[in-house]
């Protein structure tokens, strides 16, 4: 099932299962801002990664010397999620621990994502509720895939000096190597090459906003990356659209790590508390 949430200025549409965004239009000029998942090139639009983001080791953890699997981004992009609450302008859905998550992820845990509309802008917020005794272990990240062309660019708000990490294509693992992505610059343009070593993978990125601006039109999308310690830029190569992906967390390294709690960008939170992650995108033409 689908829920729309609209104002004067966009219509989103966000779908139930997975509670991944699905549609953003401009009431102005009915364009969809948002990639509409074209399975011959990639089926996704805009998932949520938790608990784990990209690909652990063998799609395996050990937490306190027991082992567990878990598949590449999580689960929480392939189950079903419960309506929260609705309003004209906002939307908001719930994933709690379930028979099936406790045998790969055996956390108790809320995860509430918020969809709410201001005048042209978006707004995304993800709370995480730790319902345990003890210290709770997870990543979160957001992937929202935007229409654009080969030849768009992503300009960042300050110069950045970035290199992006290597990834092994066959295990989707972090490399040791870097390469370099800017040198005190703002820009990065979509090519048809830019994603044949996969993923974009940054980290110490001083801007607050990236920007995905059009060559052939006036069109924006102004993406803040809400103090995220990693961003991950991503298409298909070639492909017609582009992923801003905010990270809490990355994917392991081939070092494996003795104990889940000490996986590379991990996020700990004590018991009954609450994480917060908000990013919004604003939307102009």
């Amino acid at each position: 099932m689908i829920h729309y949430i609209e104002n004067d200025f966009l219509k989103v549409g966000v779908k139930e299962f997975g509670a991944e965004l699905t549609s953003v239009v401009s009431k102005k000029s009915g364009y969809e801002f948002l990639w509409q998942g074209n399975p011959e090139i990639w089926s996704g639009q805009s998932p949520i990664l938790f608990p784990i983001i990209g690909r652990l080791i063998n799609d395996s953890y050990t937490l306190d010397s027991k082992v567990y699997s878990l598949e590449k981004h999580g689960f929480a992009r392939k189950l079903p999620w419960s309506l929260k609450a609705k309003a004209e302008d906002s939307v908001s859905f719930i994933l709690t621990e379930n028979e099936q998550t406790l045998k790969s992820y055996p956390y108790c845990f809320d995860l509430i994502v918020t969809f709410s509309l201001e005048k042209n802008s978006l707004s995304v917020k993800h709370t995480v509720i730790n319902k345990n005794k003890r210290d709770m272990y997870f990543s979160l990240g957001a992937h929202p895939a935007f229409n654009c062309e080969i030849g768009d660019t992503l300009v960042f708000d300050e110069n950045e000096t970035l290199d992006t990490i290597k990834i092994d294509l066959e295990k989707s693992l972090r490399l040791p190597d870097t390469y370099p992505v800017l040198r005190n610059e703002r820009t990065i343009t979509v090519t048809k090459d830019i994603f044949n070593e996969d993923a974009l993978i940054l980290k110490g990125v001083k801007s607050k906003r990236i920007t995905l601006e059009s060559k052939s039109s006036a069109r924006r999308v102004s993406f803040d990356l809400g103090n995220s310690p990693y961003l991950g830029i991503w298409a298909k190569p070639g492909a017609p659209y582009v992923c801003i992906e905010p990270w809490c967390g990355v994917n392991d390294s081939r070092e494996r790590k003795a104990d889940f709690s000490q996986k590379d960008g991990i996020q700990k939170l004590t018991p009954d508390s609450e994480f917060n992650f908000t990013w919004k995108a604003e939307f102009t033409e």
